[in-house]
């Protein structure tokens, strides 16, 4: 799952292809009885789910701890996963696309002059996603700034902002406003500029506009040669009005075109007028092995295809595992951006299942009808009633739930935002457990979900990989871990993904009014999502 402000790792999709490989035999393991909820849900065993977490703590093992996209960990991640389902009988295509990586390996920032001062990353600054390698250090010049309210800013948002300033050498400091931050900084270096800063704008009060005071970070959306970060609307002004400032700027990136895929597996039988989707993503973050984020969620989908690989589905049912998710949602909105209007009316619903078996987790599922009435409101039409399946199979089996938001932060985006219906299942990534959460699921209040999120130690051993020993010793008397993984929480997920996919694999009339079958009886017809709704997502990037 993505961090709420992108950082770290961002990409951009320049190009991509779609390749398609011919489908063999079915697994051995698999029946073609498991076609009912219980059938499938006593299939999908977390025996089998863990072998495939565990194979991907291996590949990451041989690859530099990680599994990212545009990495060897990756690469091998996809090939495991599409060897097996080409094997077990299912139509399995990958879709390549090549996309601007960044990883950020660490920054500095100082004032040299006139007050040697040392800033602090995420305190004083940010360093700016897709910012340029490097050493920056030089005489600060500001560019058409506006400090006077209302403080309307196209600060470096034209070539002409540099006409009047000398910027060759030096540092440009601009305002946030108008155009993209990329805009800006790219201004910023073909003036000759050897580093960048964007101040916040400071338009509206900073009571009732924080955002546009405070300290916040941002993406450039393609790769610069100069280093630039962010500072506050106080700050820049601060910066602004220091006689003789000298700044240096410092960054370790890396920043270029890599590629990677999205890989696929739709069963051969059912109607293609109404595919039943379910996706995980399968790339983690580059600072670790992503055993809980997302190994979860692509291995209990892996098991969960291989399980049904023999069942004849009333409706055609397409696996996803999407590539760059950790870099801005990038593969799932590839996909989605590629299909044509009837393609997108051909897609019934979408299940998205990242992070399912965080330490201390909750059961989440995402809130289709906004009956929390939190974040981003409710999905699509028929968000409510994926959501409804959900928690009728918790309910079945006497647990308790809590509504996940759709707050944007996975691959379920893209397919909210062209009005197919969406649901799924999360089990909480940073956010802190509440004492309320831990009366219901046990754990450790007042601790993140999965205290390892997007660290080295979200792995099959995390407190030799930098996990704090104290709280996973604690963590481990509440419940039966295995690695960065609750069993648990993964056990019961893993089922309930088994029993929502086969669910609609037979019938979704619920959700869009398309009549259903039972098992071995003959095909609905009819067609529609009914009203549409939308729902705009999208990354901080002016």
């Amino acid at each position: 799952m993505v961090p709420f402000s992108g950082r770290r790792v961002i990409a951009a999709i320049a190009a991509g292809t779609l390749v398609g490989t011919v489908a063999l035999v079915g697994p051995a393991t698999a029946s073609p009885n498991n076609n009912t909820v219980k059938k499938l849900t006593k299939a999908v065993t977390v025996k089998g789910v863990i072998k495939h977490l565990d194979r991907f703590q291996a590949i990451a093992d041989a690859n530099d701890g990680t599994r990212a996209s545009g990495t060897p960990g990756y690469d091998a991640s996809a090939d495991y996963v599409a060897k097996l389902l080409k094997k077990a009988g299912y139509q399995v295509t990958r879709q390549q696309f090549d996309f601007a990586f960044y990883e950020e390996f660490g920054s500095s920032f100082a004032q040299v002059a006139p007050n040697a001062t040392d800033y602090a990353e995420g305190v004083d600054y940010e360093l700016m996603d897709y910012s340029g390698d490097g050493v920056g250090q030089g005489q600060v010049v500001a560019v058409d700034l506006n400090l006077t309210p209302p403080r309307a800013s196209t600060s470096g948002c034209e070539a002409s902002d540099f006409a009047t300033v000398d910027v060759v050498g030096k540092i440009a400091l601009m305002q946030r406003g108008t155009c993209g931050f990329g805009d800006k900084v790219a201004n910023a270096e073909a003036a000759g500029a050897v580093g960048a800063i964007v101040m916040n704008q400071g338009n509206g009060t900073p009571e009732a506009n924080p955002d546009r005071y405070d300290l916040f970070a941002g993406t450039l959306g393609a790769p610069v040669g100069i280093p630039a970060v962010s500072v506050s609307y106080e700050a820049g002004a601060q910066f602004a009005a220091t006689a003789g400032l000298v700044l240096r700027i410092e960054a370790d990136t890396t920043s270029e075109v890599r590629s990677t895929e999205n890989v696929f597996a739709q069963t051969r039988h059912g109607r293609t007028d109404n595919v039943v989707m379910a996706g995980a993503h399968l790339d983690s973050d580059p600072a670790g092995p992503g055993y809980n984020d997302n190994g979860t969620g692509s291995a209990a989908l892996l098991e969960v295809a291989l399980q049904m690989a023999k069942v004849k589905p009333a409706n055609a049912v397409r696996f996803a595992w999407w590539g760059a998710e950790e870099a801005g949602l990038v593969g799932s909105q590839y996909y989605v951006d590629g299909l044509t209007e009837q393609q997108v009316g051909d897609i019934a619903l979408y299940l998205n299942f990242d992070m399912i078996g965080s330490p201390n987790y909750v059961f989440g599922v995402y809130d289709g009808d906004d009956s929390a009435q939190q974040g981003a409101g409710p999905g699509p039409e028929g968000s409510a009633q994926i959501e409804q399946v959900f928690e009728r199979f918790f309910a079945s089996r006497k647990l308790p739930t809590v509504p996940s938001d759709f707050t944007g932060r996975s691959d379920y985006g893209a397919f909210i935002a062209v009005d197919i219906p969406a649901g799924g299942l999360f089990t909480g990534a940073e956010g802190i457990k509440t004492a309320e959460e831990a009366a219901l699921f046990g754990g450790l209040a007042g601790e993140a979900y999965d205290p390892c999120y997007h660290q080295a130690c979200d792995s099959l051993t995390p407190v030799a990989d930098g996990a704090d020993p104290v709280l996973y010793r604690a963590l481990n008397k509440k419940y039966k871990l295995r690695g960065n993984v609750n069993v648990h929480a993964l056990d019961v997920n893993s089922d309930a993904i088994a029993a929502s996919v086969i669910t609609f694999a037979y019938d979704t009339s619920a959700v869009n009014g398309v009549p259903g079958k039972a098992p071995g009886k003959g095909k609905g017809k009819g067609k529609g999502h009914g009203p549409k709704h939308g729902h705009p997502h999208g990354h901080s990037w002016r």
